[in-house]
């Protein structure tokens, strides 16, 4: 099934009900609705000029359900990485993607989440996420600020 999602940019299935990747296509959401995906979750800017115009429209129309939490990719925050952690929580047992523009914001997240929530260990979550990308000092450093915060490390 990856092979059908290898358009999708930086797609990558991290378990059999939670993938990532970089912004999909209209046509790619519907490939994912009819793979069983239930929930999408758009951490990018509604109004950057590489987001899909009308995205919410498109996700509910292929009866998904859609939740945004745009993520300033150079001011990733706490609380935004609680909306995304606790929604993935809510859905779980469905089948979720979860995307950005690159995949970097939400690679990261998702390292979080697998680390934190899942109890994933650290460095098969960190295998994945250098799959994707090596984070940047702003995001390096908030992985390990919200590390450190939350594991009382």
């Amino acid at each position: 099934m990856d092979s059908e999602f290898s358009e999708i940019h930086n797609f990558l299935q991290i378990s059999e009900n939670l993938a990532t990747a970089g912004r999909p296509t209209e046509d790619q959401l519907a490939m994912l609705q009819e793979a069983g995906y239930q929930f999408v979750i758009n951490l990018a800017l509604p109004n950057q000029s590489s987001a899909l115009p009308n995205e919410a429209e498109i996700v509910a129309e292929l009866g998904m359900e859609y939740l945004n939490i745009p993520v300033v990719f150079n001011n990733p925050l706490p609380n935004e990485l609680d909306q995304m952690m606790d929604a993935l929580d809510a859905h779980a047992g469905q089948k979720c993607f979860v995307h950005c523009i690159a995949n970097y914001r939400v690679s990261s997240f998702v390292f979080l989440y697998r680390v934190l929530r899942l109890g994933v260990p650290r460095t098969e979550a960190e295998t994945q996420l250098y799959q994707v990308w090596q984070p940047d000092e702003v995001w390096a450093n908030f992985i390990r600020t919200e590390l450190e915060k939350r594991t009382n490390a």
